[in-house]
């Protein structure tokens, strides 16, 4: 019997209708959708974003990754997770694993995928690219995110306010991923830099909830959701337009 694909499938920010062309015929066409089970017994985002799409007889499969940051914890779940993909695709099901933003952009298919080959080196996986959130931040700030020879940075949540600090001494622009946790401290970066007035926060790109502060300097302690980015144009070159 011949083995089932793992997909990857990237189903953007939040917009269901930012999935690729690719991506959503490959994802109506499979028997089984996995994604990451939501928290407290509720949907996860890119349950949410997909749920559209789907047809009744697609069996959907929520996959359980913790959000800590124990190593030994993740590799156990990665591996549980894994299994379970296993367990059709060894039958010549196809999976479709629906990924919030883009498959290759800080994401847990990476590690599912990873640890699914290493497993079963047999496994084929594919992957199809899509929008990612600071490209979806930046279309709702209404500018590109770069133009020209800008130089760009991209740091991940969890960065030491030193690593802003050597980001700032040479990017353009500089994009913080999931900064909620660590918003006071970059304010306060932001605010010795003198850049507090180019610096702007997006929380739930694309979604109906979305929100958008501008002109950060009287905002020290935004109380932000997980899902929120903050984006600074060390070099202006572009004056935004909200209308």
């Amino acid at each position: 019997m011949q083995i089932g694909t793992l997909f990857g499938i990237s189903v953007g920010p939040g917009d269901p209708e930012l999935i690729t062309l690719k991506g959503l015929r490959l994802l109506q066409r499979v028997p089984i959708v996995a994604f990451p089970a939501g928290i407290q017994g509720k949907p996860g985002v890119a349950q949410c974003i997909v749920m559209p799409w789907l047809r009744e007889e697609q069996q959907q499969l929520p996959l359980m990754f913790p959000y800590v940051q124990d190593e030994e914890l993740l590799t156990q779940a990665w591996r549980v997770a894994a299994e379970e993909v296993w367990h059709y695709l060894q039958q010549g099901q196809d999976v479709a694993f629906a990924c919030e933003g883009d498959v290759s952009f800080y994401s847990t298919f990476t590690y599912l995928a990873q640890t699914l080959q290493e497993l079963h080196p047999e496994c084929v996986v594919q992957a199809v690219p899509g929008v990612c959130s600071p490209m979806a931040a930046v279309a709702a700030l209404g500018v590109p995110l770069t133009v020209r020879s800008q130089r760009l940075v991209v740091l991940p949540a969890l960065y030491a306010v030193a690593e802003l600090e050597t980001a700032l001494d040479w990017a353009d622009v500089v994009v913080l991923m999931k900064v909620s946790s660590v918003y006071e401290q970059v304010w306060e970066v932001l605010q010795k830099h003198q850049l507090l007035e180019t610096a702007f926060v997006v929380e739930r790109a694309t979604l109906p909830n979305q929100v958008i502060y501008s002109n950060l300097r009287d905002r020290p302690h935004l109380k932000l959701p997980y899902f929120s980015l903050l984006i600074v144009q060390v070099t202006q070159t572009l004056v935004l337009n909200f209308s």
